[in-house]
């Protein structure tokens, strides 16, 4: 039996490759549009403000920081984490505030919550931690502090306090 004898012909026979080449060709695009459509779906985070700051500690806990260049903080999502020879202090400082457990006084500057909550190049905050925070911060403590807006951190500032 032939091929002519049950109704193939040469004319039928070219429609096939036809046919496969089409639907490769709309599953290809079909494929491109997921996967553009994910892609367009996913957000990258912010990468939260770029700014730059300085560190002074001296050895009766008074620690300033100044703002000295970069993005205004809002320092109401601020979060600020000091260390003391890598041992973070029992109570940190919950800025901005005005008389805190651990702290004596208010502090100057942004951090304290009279003053307008953000803080622009320039601007220097201070606080000073009490002798009841441990640990306590001597001469020649190497002091660290964090700074960090909504978790992500803005600036790993060392000084060695004097």
């Amino acid at each position: 039996m032939s091929p002519s004898d049950i109704g193939i012909t040469d004319r039928n026979r070219s429609v096939s490759p036809a046919v496969g080449v089409v639907l490769l060709v709309a599953i290809t695009v079909v494929i491109a549009g997921v996967v553009a459509a994910s892609v367009g779906a996913w957000s990258l985070p912010s990468p939260g403000p770029n700014a730059a700051f300085a560190l002074a500690v001296e050895t009766d806990g008074t620690v300033t920081i100044e703002h000295v260049a970069g993005d205004p903080i809002d320092v109401e999502e601020l979060a600020v984490t000091v260390e003391v020879d890598g041992e973070p202090l029992a109570h940190q400082p919950p800025v901005p505030f005005v008389g805190a457990t651990g702290f004596e006084n208010a502090p100057s500057g942004p951090f304290n919550a009279a003053t307008e909550s953000r803080w622009t190049t320039g601007e220097r905050a201070t606080f000073v931690v009490a002798s009841t925070n441990e640990p306590t911060i001597e001469a020649g403590d190497e002091v660290t502090v964090r700074l960090a807006v909504d978790g992500r951190t803005v600036a790993t500032l060392e000084a060695t306090a004097t």
